[in-house]
């Protein structure tokens, strides 16, 4: 398995940072692998896969380098670096390209074939791998992106919270575990990053960030000796589709506090909620008051965030139009057999 051994002081200053140049790469692999984890991905999916396909055709010489430097199990540096933190705010998307443009430049035709351990194509020899890596990215940035980014982030920020949380109530251990397949915490100051039979790396003294992205997708990158980031897909309740509202209850509630109460099924933040439902932090609160004061929905403190989840009476509820159309359902199929 391959591991970090990690400082205290290096696991003290660690962060859990939006990027959207990661979110915009994994977005790149999703396409790529032309594969989908949930409805709402294939949907994406399947609205740019005809536009994405035509970039390829059109730039061969791309589409081979995208072929080269993205394998199952491995990902070229010209695609990934770590991010950088913001003095204020996230860095946007221009930044981090133009870093990546820059580190990029660094690392040769042989440095990639040394990346990858084999040679490279000859048609890739004399052209410019960064500049059509980072062209690429800029693409699908642009085009698959950005229209939805303002909804992409509220999600990762809203992931970011509960992660936040989770460190509080359980440790590093807890924050860690499971953030992707084979990643853990081992202990004594070694963080587990994959399966893969890999030598242990000394990072102690360094940057690390942790950084979700929506697409089902993860890796690790490193600029060495500074900065490293462990990239991992956002949790399933957050990526994935909302479970839809019952029309009863939508049209008892009101179709936005049905939605709220839906969602309580699991622990979550007014953040998250915001992120989910696309409504505005000032409508979830009010919402929650309403279903507070019904006693339908509860609260707790985690850290320093405040989680709410469905009461029995809550789950009682929701569970009650989906047993009352099974119910007329079978009354009206068995009046239909006796007729």
């Amino acid at each position: 398995m391959g591991w970090w051994q990690v400082s205290a002081d290096t696991l003290a200053g660690s962060r859990f940072v939006p990027s959207p140049l990661a979110e915009t790469t994994a977005a790149l692999i999703v396409l790529h692998r032309d594969r989908a984890a949930h409805p709402g991905e294939r949907a994406w999916l399947d609205t740019h896969r005809a536009a994405w396909r035509a970039r390829l055709a059109a730039d061969p010489v791309t589409a081979l380098l995208l072929d080269t430097g993205i394998r199952p199990r491995w990902i070229a540096g010209l695609f990934t670096i770590p991010p950088v933190l913001a003095v204020r705010g996230d860095p946007g998307f221009g930044t981090e390209l133009a870093q990546l443009r820059a580190c990029g430049n660094q690392l040769t035709r042989d440095g990639l074939a040394a990346e990858l351990d084999a040679p490279l194509p000859a048609a890739l020899d004399g052209q410019d791998l960064p500049g059509l890596a980072a062209d690429l990215l800029a693409w699908v940035w642009d085009q698959t992106v950005r229209p939805t980014w303002p909804r992409r982030h509220r999600i990762i920020e809203a992931d970011i919270v509960a992660r936040t949380a989770r460190l509080g109530r359980d440790g590093w251990a807890g924050a860690l575990d499971r953030l992707r397949p084979g990643t853990r915490w081992l202990g004594e100051g070694r963080l587990q990053i994959n399966a893969l039979d890999y030598p242990p790396r000394q990072i102690s003294g360094a940057q690390l960030l942790f950084v979700p992205v929506t697409p089902s997708c993860g890796w690790v990158s490193w600029e060495e000796p500074h900065r490293y980031a462990l990239v991992y897909p956002c949790s399933g309740v957050l990526a994935g589709d909302a479970p839809p509202v019952p029309d009863a209850l939508g049209a008892l509630l009101g179709p936005a506090r049905a939605q709220v109460l839906v969602l309580l099924g699991t622990p979550l933040s007014t953040t998250q909620l915001t992120a989910l439902t696309g409504q505005g932090l000032g409508s979830v609160g009010r919402h929650l008051k309403v279903l507070l004061d019904a006693r339908l929905v509860q609260r707790r403190r985690s850290g320093r965030s405040v989680l709410y989840t469905r009461t029995p009476a809550g789950d009682t509820l929701i569970q009650a139009p989906q047993a009352a159309s099974t119910r007329i359902n079978g009354t009206t199929a068995g009046c239909g057999e006796s007729v």
